[in-house]
């Protein structure tokens, strides 16, 4: 099995996951630093990312001065609860690395009228970011998962948020037991310069299928729209998660 599109990067274990996806950002980052400008990460939650964020964090060569953090998405919840991707991120890669939180741009998740929180961010992308030739954001590397439903960032399946087009980052509301979230859109995933995919898990085989078949449909897993990224996708996945 293996994607439609993008490189795939099969590894016996998680340790070696999280390891190969802290290199290739590390990489990512010092070749982007190499010329003039800022770099921007795009951060992504689960357990995988959180540990790839711990050894990302001790990298050598990589001004983090010279780098811009941002997330993907965030549930509506403090950013010191412990289901805030902000969080982990903070405590792993964040405090870890010493980057300056004049640099760190958390997604504003906890505010009560996500609709506003939501154009806000869009905002700072905007002023942080900036739009290329496309009218959308490049972020230089972005960190995404896939969940067993095959989602990915929040963009859910059955749900109208991966149609999006004419935002940068949109509300998304809660569902049974699901809290409310915010999230980038479609084409800001599908215009960064590098993504990085992580999956680990024999949860993960069957929404992975689905995600990298020849032909499927989008709304029932939205993580197809991988498939569909104008940069570079690698897929970071462990052998029970391919196999």
């Amino acid at each position: 099995m293996k994607p439609a599109a993008g490189t795939l990067v099969t590894l016996p274990d998680a340790s070696q996951v999280t390891r190969s996806a802290a290199e290739r950002l590390a990489t990512a980052l010092r070749d982007r630093l190499g010329r003039p400008g800022l770099a921007t990460l795009a951060l992504s939650g689960g357990n995988t990312p959180r540990d790839a964020y711990a050894e990302l964090a001790r990298a050598p060569g990589i001004d983090w001065s010279r780098v811009e953090v941002f997330w993907v998405d965030e549930r509506a919840v403090a950013p010191t609860d412990d289901r805030s991707n902000y969080r982990w991120a903070k405590s792993t890669l964040i405090d870890g690395a010493t980057i300056p939180l004049a640099s760190v741009h958390r997604m504003p998740a906890d505010e009560s009228d996500l609709q506003a929180a939501a154009r806000a961010y869009e905002t700072t992308l905007r002023s942080r970011v900036g739009a290329g030739p496309s009218g959308f954001p490049a972020f230089d590397a972005v960190v995404m998962g896939i969940g067993d439903d095959g989602h990915t960032a929040s963009l859910f399946p059955g749900e109208s948020t991966v149609d999006l087009e004419d935002r940068w980052v949109a509300a998304v509301p809660a569902s049974g037991a699901r809290e409310a979230r915010l999230t980038i859109t479609r084409p800001v995933i599908q215009h960064a310069s590098q993504t990085f995919v992580l999956a680990v898990g024999k949860g993960k085989h069957d929404a992975l299928g689905r995600a990298w078949a020849a032909s499927g449909d989008l709304h029932a897993t939205p993580s197809r729209l991988l498939l569909q990224c104008r940069g570079d996708v690698t897929w970071i996945c462990d052998d029970s998660a391919v196999c």
